[in-house]
């Protein structure tokens, strides 16, 4: 047996089909927009491409990818005859090849399934993720707009990635929450971390805060860390200790600081200015076996490329590589294998969430893949679990902003 693939902004179907006949078809997340059809045993160049119409990208890939199709239909082939997957309901399931879309500088397509976790609030955004006693938590911003006094953390909770359910919501009421970012401390707790923009007027802009819990589902009451002013983005652990950057709220104090913490519910300035020029702020952290701490470093303003910093104990000094594009929202984690992944907002071609490799000798950032994504989106976390690459994110791709869930075979190095 061959397959069919029905494709469009949010599902992709892969169904049994007669022997020879393979066929999909294009939308543009507002309909269909054309069908186009191809032998298994013949190139899928002379397939019948006519009526792909739509602005979106799925409703492009076919024209733009075809010797890709290709030589993935005549290697699985044989190996699909038992392939059998069906999409009901929500979560809307994406199960895609990455060499059908897109993507810039791919050496190897890469299998990646999608999914919707959430869309409950009217805004869902800025995410992270984590594994803890055999169970997947992810946290991430709720509200009424991407900038709104509403703001709260959500925890949502899940087994098996699939089936999803929410855990807690943190609120204050004089401020918007935002920038969950989670981790577990030396102690196996849950730790989450967010900052509090306040309603003003107010003598502080933001505070940093911190809460922890034993099992995802019951919290501490949040705990101010750092210094006012200075939003303290990610906190990464190394044995029993923590390093995060904190990056200023105010015209006045723009610049990026690091801290350290033991227990995670006190922060001391490790490094007052870290890093000068342009405007630095977001940041992701990894620590490596020969000990040094690297970070991935957002900036805007008139400089804006991202840099990379390097840095060996007692991280008091930095190096860095300006990597010469422009990135949003990152999250770093190192391989098994010694390489380092990044998930980033890009801008080039349309804001987008895509996955990196970073090569720290030369200073570079090479996109591998992008995930169904526009608009409104990214702010990825990271996880290496089960050999697969396990990414949560937003985006507006699909009208509102709502969180995703995917996870990747990265190609081999």
């Amino acid at each position: 047996m061959g397959l069919s693939i029905e494709t469009h902004v949010g599902i992709t179907k892969i169904v049994r089909q007669n022997e020879n006949n393979i066929r999909w078809r294009g939308y543009d997340g507002q309909g269909r927009v054309g069908p186009a059809e191809a032998n298994a045993d013949e190139s899928a160049e002379n397939a019948v491409l006519g009526g792909f119409q739509g602005k979106g990208r799925a409703a492009r890939l076919i024209n733009l990818n075809t010797d890709i199709l290709n030589t993935w239909i005549s290697k699985r082939k044989a190996n699909m005859k038992r392939a059998s997957f069906c999409l009901v309901g929500f979560p809307i399931l994406i199960l895609f090849y990455a060499g059908l879309l897109p993507v810039s500088a791919q050496t190897k397509p890469a299998a990646v399934v999608v999914q919707k976790i959430w869309d409950a609030a009217p805004h869902n955004a800025f995410t992270d993720l984590v594994r803890f006693q055999d169970r997947w938590f992810c946290v991430f911003r709720e509200g009424q707009g991407h900038v709104s006094a509403d703001g709260a953390l959500r925890v949502i909770t899940s087994q098996d990635g699939v089936n999803w359910e929410a855990a807690a919501r943190l609120t204050m009421p004089d401020a918007d929450l935002r920038d969950a970012k989670i981790t577990v401390t030396p102690d196996q707790r849950l730790m989450l971390s967010g900052a509090a923009a306040y309603h003003q007027p107010h003598e502080h802009t933001h505070q940093s805060l911190v809460w922890f819990s034993e099992d995802g589902f019951q919290w501490s009451d949040s705990v101010k860390v750092a210094d006012p002013d200075f939003w303290l983005w990610r906190v990464v652990w190394s044995d029993d200790k923590a390093l995060g950057f904190g990056y200023g709220t105010r015209p006045e104090n723009r610049g990026l600081r690091l801290y350290q913490t033991e227990h995670g519910e006190t922060f001391e300035t490790l490094v007052p200015s870290a890093f000068v020029g342009g405007y630095p702020n977001e940041t992701g952290l990894v620590f490596r076996d020969d000990g040094s701490c690297l970070c991935l470093l957002r900036r805007d303003g008139e400089n804006s490329s991202a840099q990379l910093g390097v840095s060996q104990k007692p991280y008091r000094q930095w190096k860095w590589k300006d990597l010469g594009v422009q990135i949003g929202g990152p999250q770093m984690i190192e391989l098994p294998d010694g390489r380092l992944i990044a998930g980033v907002r890009l801008y080039d071609g349309g804001a987008r969430t895509a996955i990196c490799q970073i090569d720290p000798q030369k200073g570079s950032l090479k996109e591998l893949l992008s995930l169904p994504s526009s608009g409104d989106n990214s702010y990825p976390g990271l996880v290496w679990h089960a050999n697969r690459l396990w990414v949560s994110y937003y985006s507006s791709h699909e009208g509102k902003t709502s969180i995703y869930l995917a996870n990747l075979e990265l190609p081999d190095p």
